[in-house]
């Protein structure tokens, strides 16, 4: 190192005093390469613009029952680890819809999701929150405001490596401030990052009727969460287009329907207006009308990830007003639940993104062998 003599200094330094300096110097070297390089590794807002194929990892619904919790996801979770993901997302309900909504329930899943090696995603279920008031003097969106507490602190993903994320400060979710009462709460669930050429949110859309329905419905809260999601869904397009995205995948938690056939498993809609058509409250058409405008507008592939119905599928339910199928649109549904036959279905979506190919994501089914109930494996 050459260094800089002033005039009327001496030409040489006391020798403590330059290994002072030099020692000082070579410490903010390492700072500021470490600062660098955690700053790229915790990147996820897709700075260098590489468009290379990868691999995500797609689950939800999970666990239900104690051989779930304690067999089942330890081994998704394991086969998760083994393959190479660069992250992974958990599309809500940590549990069964009945049952208690303890602390635990919260802090148990946060150190199952900091088990996974890739960088772990999660969006809120019906059952870790709004199902909670099912319980006698539980209060469910208490328990959102815990969740948001515990598992949605930072502004980066869970796992072992982490990715950055954006996260929503507006428009205002509610909170809990007492019995009737309530404060306005940023939506800090509802998350945001591109990863290599593809545009990611999620966003807090739950069954339940979206918590218009169900033991205590709370039209308040979810007039105001809709409101975010809404405003949450047209910014993730915006920055799609902005960044050149060539693709946008959405994780939310419920099944809102989309038509008239799904009876059996959702709420059924007429699919042009995509107004409900049973007798339930509709707490998904506003939302699913900002959903396909934002679709087509797109004109890119769009994935959208659901849980809830608990039936594997990926399949194009979405049509136009005009009755025309939505041709950029994919629906998919994570594996899940079917505690009846202990951790059988305890199984993920394997989802390859190749943001230079026409239709960008590919899916393969990923049957964890140690959870096969009705054919063991080979």
């Amino acid at each position: 190192m050459r260094m800089h003599v002033e005039k009327d200094q001496p030409a040489t330094e006391p020798w403590a005093t330059r290994c002072t300096f030099l020692g000082a110097a070579a410490i903010l070297v390492v700072i500021a390469l470490a600062l660098g390089s955690t700053s790229k590794a915790f990147a996820g807002d897709d700075d260098d613009n590489e468009r290379e194929p990868y691999a995500i990892g797609l689950w939800g619904d999970l666990p239900y029952n104690d051989i779930q919790k304690t067999v089942g996801v330890p081994n998704l979770i394991a086969d998760m680890n083994s393959q190479e993901l660069a992250f992974t997302a958990h599309d809500g309900d940590l549990k069964a819809g009945s049952g208690p909504c303890p602390d635990t329930l919260y802090t148990d899943a946060l150190d199952r999701f900091n088990s996974l090696k890739a960088p772990a995603i999660f969006t809120p279920g019906d059952n870790d929150w709004t199902d909670c008031d099912r319980n006698a003097g539980v209060n469910s969106l208490e328990r959102l405001d815990f969740e948001r507490k515990t598992i949605f602190n930072t502004s980066f993903t869970l796992g072992q490596h982490h990715l950055h994320q954006q996260v929503q400060s507006t428009p205002l979710c509610k909170g809990y401030a007492g019995a009737g009462v309530y404060t306005d709460v940023p939506c800090v669930e509802n998350r945001r990052w591109t990863y290599k050429g593809v545009t990611y949110a999620t966003l807090n859309v739950q069954g339940s009727c979206n918590n218009r329905c169900d033991t205590f419905p709370d039209d308040i809260e979810w007039a105001a969460r809709n409101t975010a999601d809404i405003a949450w869904l047209q910014d993730t397009f915006a920055e799609a287009r902005k960044k050149h995205s060539a693709a946008v995948m959405l994780i939310t938690q419920a099944d809102p329907g989309f038509d008239a056939t799904d009876a059996t498993r959702t709420s059924t809609r007429d699919p042009k207006t995509l107004a409900e058509t049973d007798t339930l409250p509709d707490g998904f058409q506003s939302f699913l009308v900002a959903l396909r405008d934002a679709v087509v507008d797109f004109k890119k592939p769009v994935a959208y990830v659901h849980g809830d119905s608990h039936y594997f599928r990926v399949d194009k339910p979405l049509l136009n007003a005009l009755g025309q199928r939505v041709e950029n649109f994919t629906r998919v549904e994570t594996f899940g639940d079917h505690q009846e036959n202990g951790t059988n279905d305890v199984n993920w979506l394997k989802v390859y993104v190749n943001p230079e190919s026409r239709e960008v994501f590919s899916y393969q089914q990923q049957i964890v062998p140690a959870n096969r109930v009705a054919v063991p494996a080979p």
